[in-house]
């Protein structure tokens, strides 16, 4: 993925987080989905343009415009105060799209840095289908989550791609970094998940 397009995915996610966790209101997040969504999805028409058919620019051009769409999808039904039912479905079939470009970076690329990024954006995307279409009680999680994958999965690796400091990122130091990640994802769903009494109490009450 393109170096600057991956920061940036890092900045809506981030806010798009904060956005989940009631923090930043939803039309103003709507709309920097909607720059970003642009961006990502003028830079792969760039790329495929120039890649003189060059089959794997080309693939890597395509995986951008799943989050490009993704982000102009938010910034249109936020402002639009759309029903959430078809981006949550669109973003299942992202994440199982999500699946095969981490396959293809394990298995034809040797990038297992960005094999597991693409295995916890697949994630991220299921979230955003249990919470959009099938209305899972679970917008706190999913902020969490996405407020971790800000850093981990987009911010910090553009970063290190821009300064060419990601090669120093080692096996042990991507493993470390995987497996505390997956336990943080494990304590904060069970520290918000809502209560089967309140549920009830919830049910009840509607």
């Amino acid at each position: 993925m393109d170096k600057v397009g991956l920061m940036y995915v890092g900045a809506v996610l981030f806010i798009n987080s904060l956005m989940l966790l009631g923090k930043v209101d939803q039309k103003s997040a709507g709309v920097f989905n909607l720059f970003i969504g642009a961006m990502q999805v003028i830079t792969p028409f760039y790329l495929i343009f120039t890649s003189k058919g060059d089959l794997w620019i080309i693939f890597n051009a395509s995986g951008i415009f799943l989050f490009g769409l993704t982000y102009l999808y938010v910034g249109i039904s936020n402002l639009k105060n759309l029903d959430s039912s078809g981006l949550g479905w669109y973003s299942l079939w992202v994440a199982i799209l999500a699946l095969g470009y981490s396959y293809i970076n394990f298995a034809k690329l040797q990038d297992i840095k960005f094999g597991i990024i693409w295995l916890m954006w697949s994630f991220l995307w299921t979230l955003f289908y249990l919470l959009l279409a099938q209305k899972k009680n679970i917008a706190v999680f999913t902020g969490w989550v996405a407020f971790i994958q800000a850093w981990i999965t987009a911010t910090i690796p553009a970063f290190l791609l821009l300064i060419n400091q990601w090669d120093v990122v080692g096996l042990k130091t991507t493993l470390a970094v995987t497996i505390l990640t997956i336990f943080a994802f494990i304590v904060i769903y069970i520290s918000t998940k809502p209560s089967s009494s309140k549920i009830n109490r919830i049910s009840t009450e509607a």
